[in-house]
């Protein structure tokens, strides 16, 4: 039996659009970490952040069979999911601030939470497409390492690479990253 952490995720999303639980468990253990940690900085609160996530993969279970993926990963189309879910949840939110209280603060607050959503939203594209353009090694560790909270030796046991490729792979990838999402300064 090929073991499914090893699998693609193109497999992982064929077998589970067919109905396998345990490949979209798979793909929910890789993803869910990510997931969250963006609907928490666009909603800024955890429960709400905890059901958005929920959502998002509610949503993906029932589209995973008309899904075409594009990359070899299904967390940007994931993401996707959640920023549509989280935005939901902030139209809703300021619905029913709107109807409770007429205040012009809470309007104010609204307005500044929006922007503030903008520019992370803005973030995680950026930081997407950065990984998006490392090879799939290092699109694995960063995934494992910084996604998911693994640790060096766990990265390196999972992906059949040594310690040290893992720990200077991922300090390079860091700051690839951050240099391409920094904003360029004159």
């Amino acid at each position: 039996m090929v073991d499914t952490i090893t699998r693609g995720d193109a497999e992982l999303v064929e077998a589970a659009a067919s109905g396998s639980e345990h490949a979209f468990r798979t793909l929910y253990r890789a993803y869910v970490r990510p997931v969250y940690w963006l609907a928490h900085g666009l909603l800024g609160d955890r429960l709400e952040a905890e059901d958005v996530t929920q959502e998002t993969f509610l949503v993906a279970w029932r589209k995973l069979p008309d899904l075409e993926l594009a990359g070899e990963s299904l967390l940007p189309w994931l993401v996707t999911i959640c920023r549509f879910q989280s935005a939901n949840r902030i139209r809703r939110r300021q619905r029913e601030r709107r109807h409770t209280t007429d205040e012009d603060a809470a309007e104010v607050a609204d307005t500044v939470d929006v922007e503030r959503q903008v520019v992370r939203s803005d973030l995680v594209e950026r930081i997407l497409a950065a990984v998006g353009s490392l090879s799939p090694l290092d699109q694995d560790i960063f995934r494992l390492c910084a996604a998911e909270g693994f640790a060096y030796q766990a990265a390196a046991d999972q992906l059949g690479v040594s310690h040290g490729t893992v720990r200077n792979r991922l300090s390079r990838i860091r700051t690839f990253v951050r240099s391409s999402v920094e904003p360029e300064q004159s």
